[in-house]
């Protein structure tokens, strides 16, 4: 079954457990805590109640965190039909430096029942219920499954971060675990595609394969096909498009003026040494850290680089040459080992004004996740071969001044995440991400998005506008 990951998601068939509590509004829903005792959602460790969440168990809140999130998707849906989730704390992937939050996905889907709005295409278990007015498959059987990175926080997993359990969004520096619930429960309810991304194959029932409701509307801008009208290798090459699969529904369309910021952010590269790499660049925004605006930040480039010349890392603190070279300038560095927010903070701390990060392969730069509200320089990330021209044109700079100019800001009226005809983009990376590509929104959707790839921290827990367009499009497949 289709899964996706958030900050970084995959569900296995979870067994049965026991019942422990559910949101009741507009539609029921029903968690199931399948941990085992003293795991997970029943860990017992004390806990300081925290933003509004009383529990005094480390397994409480997250329970209660639980039912907080599920309240808010609860008042939102209408369905007659209890959405049931089986959710349990496990060990998910991490690094020192990056991490898998959490992953969702239907536990089973539908096709050609009573009501179902489109023929010949499957329906996510919970929505395919909400449509026909019944409980489809077996009775109260788990529609969603959950699961959480029980590590997060611990060495070795996203080192010096952890779960927020506060109901607020105060999270500062860590995890808020409102927000990732939210976002699992997302997917589980249908915001996401049965289609293989990676082949273009079609859900197959044992015999033929049929589209999912999403591929009525993913469409490519290229063909101008949907999905569902597609051939498998044409839905293959559109998940690797970059910029070119978008959302072709009015429901979601239409309110991209409520929620998206007007104008794309954007690099123009003057100075009497630019030479060659003197010219307007399309960059990727930052989701921590201020915002670019309408008035831009103008001052030199200056690289930071290893003894060999190549642009370091600046995974760790900028000192003697490289300190002296990025203070009161703009400083140029690589992508790769540690997160976007560490290079910027390293930047940050030698007095640096703003940040490029030169991408460290070829493609479209895409946007920059990460959490830290200390930051208070703008950043964006760069093609590699605009690092690679930018380096060229430093070549012979003093050790603090380079005559490159960077003008970073907001130009144009085209809204962030959407393309030029005004259709919502999606997730679609030159390399395929298994669990992220195709079923989420862009990452250059400026305001930031729930159901991103990736996690940021100025995101809050609404899923409507004017703060979000996720269940727009969840009511564009019959929500």
């Amino acid at each position: 079954m289709t899964t996706n990951k958030y900050a970084l998601l995959s569900a296995a068939a979870l067994a049965a457990a026991a019942f422990v509590g559910q949101a009741q509004a507009a539609a029921t829903i029903v968690i199931n805590n399948i941990n085992a005792a003293g795991v997970g959602f029943n860990d017992a460790t004390p806990a300081a109640p925290i933003g509004g969440n009383s529990g005094t168990t480390l397994g409480q809140q997250r329970l209660i965190a639980f039912t907080h999130a599920a309240n808010i998707w609860g008042a939102t849906l209408t369905s007659s039909q209890p959405i049931v989730i089986n959710a349990q704390f496990t060990a998910l992937t991490c690094t020192a430096s990056s991490a898998t939050l959490g992953s969702a996905g239907a536990t089973s889907v539908f096709r050609d029942f009573a009501n179902a709005p489109k023929s010949g295409t499957w329906y996510s278990y919970a929505l395919a219920n909400k449509l026909s007015g019944s409980y489809l498959g077996t009775a109260n059987a788990a529609q969603i499954n959950a699961r959480f990175n029980v590590n997060l926080g611990n060495t070795g997993c996203l080192d010096g971060t952890r779960w927020y359990l506060g109901l607020d969004g105060n999270h500062g520096t860590d995890i808020d675990f409102v927000v990732t619930l939210l976002h699992e429960m997302g997917h589980g309810i249908g915001f996401q595609t049965f289609t293989n991304g990676s082949t273009g194959a079609f859900l197959s029932d044992g015999v033929n394969g049929y589209p999912a409701a999403w591929d009525h509307y993913l469409t490519d801008a290229s063909t101008g096909l949907t999905w569902a009208q597609s051939t498998a290798s044409q839905r293959a090459a559109s998940a690797l498009s970059v910029d070119k699969l978008v959302w072709n529904g009015p429901i979601v369309n239409n309110e991209i003026p409520n929620v998206l910021r007007q104008g794309n952010p954007g690099l123009i590269v003057s100075g009497a040494a630019s030479g060659a790499s003197a010219g307007n660049y399309a960059v990727g925004e930052a989701s921590f850290g201020p915002a670019l605006s309408t008035t831009p930040l103008v001052g030199q480039i200056m690289p930071v680089v290893t003894s060999t010349g190549t642009l370091d890392l600046a995974c760790n603190a900028l000192t003697g040459n490289s300190a002296l070279a990025v203070k009161n300038n703009i400083a140029l560095v690589s992508r790769g080992t540690c997160g976007f927010a560490i290079k910027v903070k390293n930047a940050q701390n030698a007095g640096a004004i703003g940040v490029l990060i030169a991408d460290n392969a070829p493609g479209a730069p895409a946007g920059m996740s990460g959490t830290d509200p200390t930051i208070t320089i703008p950043s964006v990330r760069i093609e590699q071969a605009t690092g690679v021209k930018l380096l060229t044109a430093l070549a012979k700079r003093s050790r603090t001044s380079s005559g490159v100019v960077a003008t970073l800001g907001i130009v144009g009226t085209r809204y962030s995440g959407a393309d030029a005809q005004g259709r919502m983009m999606m997730y679609a990376p030159a390399t395929f991400a298994s669990g992220s590509s195709v079923s989420h929104f862009d990452t250059t959707a400026t305001r930031n998005l729930l159901m991103e790839p990736a996690i940021s921290g100025d995101l809050t827990h609404n899923v409507i506008p004017p703060y979000d367009l996720t269940f727009r499009l969840l009511q564009e497949i019959g929500w």
